[in-house]
């Protein structure tokens, strides 16, 4: 009645948490490098289109990351492989494209108005 997988993905879990997490770490430590060479190249006019080209590669691996985990997770939880695979996958897109989508329009805003447009603190 139930299924079982003989050997559950458990290695493949944890592959797809460590990509994610590592390809994280790329994408904070790039994006801290745009955003601090901003105030000194603030006379130039720098294209923020450029910027997320830099931005690119590590988010793709932080959404083959998530997509591989959720998938495995789903397998390991009773779904089978081709289910899993079939609502992770698309899960996982969406989501990393609405982030994506969000973080090219926070940059074009920050790019706009500037670094004290984002403090939340100051707000009454």
């Amino acid at each position: 009645m139930y299924y079982y997988p003989l050997q559950p993905p458990y290695f493949l879990l944890l592959v797809g948490l460590l990509i994610a997490l590592t390809s994280g770490f790329a994408l904070s430590g790039t994006l801290k490098v745009i955003v601090e060479k901003w105030p000194s190249d603030r006379s130039e006019n720098i294209q923020p289109r450029s910027s997320l080209k830099q931005l690119f590669v590590p988010f793709i691996g932080i959404t083959a990351g998530a997509c591989l985990f959720l998938s495995s997770g789903l397998a390991i939880f009773g779904f089978p492989s081709s289910l899993a695979l079939g609502i992770g996958l698309p899960i996982s897109l969406l989501t990393c494209l609405l982030v994506w989508l969000q973080l090219n329009s926070m940059l074009l805003f920050v790019e706009r108005q500037g670094m004290q447009s984002l403090d939340l603190d100051s707000l009454p």
